[in-house]
C-alpha cells in the first residue's frame, strides 16, 4: 500500500459523513462512513475528527484533508452558508476543523468537488474546460479549467440553477416559485422533484424520476411526454452554458444522471440554441457516480 502523498477526502452530507483515502495516483486506499449527527454542530466536528484519526491510524500516515459539503463559505464572514445541514450555517467550520485536525483544511461545495473529480481522473480527464452538473434534489454545478477548480470572488461559480430557464415558452412563464425567492429558476424545472411535479401537473400521478424513466422505457406515453419536456428544457439550459463557457465537456451528476437517454437526446437538441455552426462540446455520464464528490474533496489538495 502506497501512502505517500496521502489525500483524505470527506463528503459532509446531511445524512452521512464519508471519508475516502487516495494515494498520489488516485488509487483508493480506504473508505469509511458514519451517520451525520443531526442538528449538532460540535458532534459533527467530532465525527469528522474521529474519521480522520482512525483512517490515519489504520494507514500509518498523515494526509491532507479536503471537505465537500452543500453550501459554501461566505466571502464576507468566512462562515458556512446555504447548507441543507442547517446546524452548519453561520458556523466557522473551516477554522474549527483546522484547529481540531491540527493542519490546513480545504472546503468546497459538493458540486465543485464533483466537477473536480470528473475533470481530474474521471469522465473528462485531460480536457481543458469541464463543467460538472448536479441534477438531483437541487441543481448545481462546478467549473474546472485546465485542472484547476474555479471559485470566484462571491463563491458562487457554477450556480447555474438559479438563473431563469432560457427561451421559456408562454406555458412555462412565469415559472414555479423557487426557495431562493425568484420564479422560474432552472432548478424549478430540472431538479428531481421538479421532474416529478411536472409529471403530476400533466397527469395527476405523482411518480419519482426513476419510475418515470422506467415507465417511459416500457412504452408509457405520458411518461415519454414528460421526459421529452425535460430533455428540451435541459438542452436549452445547457446551450446557455455552452454559449457562455464553451466547455470541452459537460458531465452530469446527481440522480438524474442515471437516465442514459439524456446523453443521446439532449445533444441533438441544443444545437438550435448554441451560437455556432456546430457544437463540439460533449455531454458525458460520470465515471465515479456517487463517489465523485468525496474523490473531488480529496483532490482539493492535488
Amino acid at each position: 500500500m502506497n501512502t505517500s502523498n496521502l489525500r483524505l477526502g470527506i463528503d459532509l452530507g446531511g445524512t452521512k459523513i464519508e471519508l475516502l483515502a487516495l494515494d498520489g495516483q488516485g488509487t483508493e486506499l480506504l473508505r469509511r462512513r458514519v451517520a451525520t449527527p443531526q442538528g449538532d454542530y460540535r458532534a459533527t466536528l467530532d465525527a469528522v475528527a474521529a474519521l480522520v484519526a482512525c483512517a490515519e491510524a489504520e494507514l500509518g500516515a498523515r494526509g491532507t484533508v479536503g471537505i465537500g459539503t452543500p453550501g459554501t463559505l461566505s466571502r464576507a464572514t468566512g462562515r458556512l452558508k446555504n447548507s441543507n445541514s442547517t446546524c452548519l450555517n453561520g458556523q466557522p467550520i473551516l477554522e474549527d476543523l483546522q484547529e481540531r485536525l491540527g493542519r490546513p483544511v480545504r472546503i468546497a461545495n459538493d458540486a465543485d468537488c464533483f466537477a473536480l473529480s470528473e475533470a481530474t481522473d474521471g469522465a473528462a480527464a485531460g480536457l481543458g474546460t469541464v463543467f460538472g452538473v448536479i441534477l438531483g434534489t437541487g441543481v448545481g454545478g462546478g467549473l474546472v479549467v485546465h485542472g484547476r477548480l474555479v471559485q470566484g470572488p462571491n463563491g458562487i461559480t457554477g450556480e447555474w440553477g438559479h438563473n431563469p430557464l432560457p427561451w421559456a415558452t408562454a406555458e412555462e412563464l412565469p415559472g414555479p416559485p423557487c426557495y431562493c425567492g425568484k420564479r422560474g429558476c432552472i432548478e424549478t424545472f430540472l431538479s428531481g422533484p421538479a421532474l416529478a411535479r411536472d409529471h403530476a401537473e400533466h397527469t395527476g400521478l405523482l411518480l419519482e424520476g426513476a419510475e418515470i424513466v422506467a415507465r417511459a422505457d416500457a412504452g408509457d406515453s405520458a411518461c415519454e411526454a414528460t421526459l421529452r419536456r425535460y430533455e428540451g428544457r435541459l438542452a436549452r439550459a445547457l446551450a446557455q452554458l455552452i454559449n457562455i463557457l464553451d466547455p470541452d465537456a459537460i458531465v452530469l451528476g446527481g440522480g438524474l444522471s442515471n437516465c442514459t437517454r439524456l446523453y443521446r437526446r439532449v445533444p441533438t437538441q441544443w444545437g438550435r440554441y448554441v451560437f455556432s455552426d456546430r457544437v463540439d462540446s460533449r455531454l458525458l455520464p460520470p465515471r465515479y457516480g456517487d463517489s465523485s464528490g468525496v474523490r473531488g474533496a480529496a483532490w482539493l489538495w492535488r
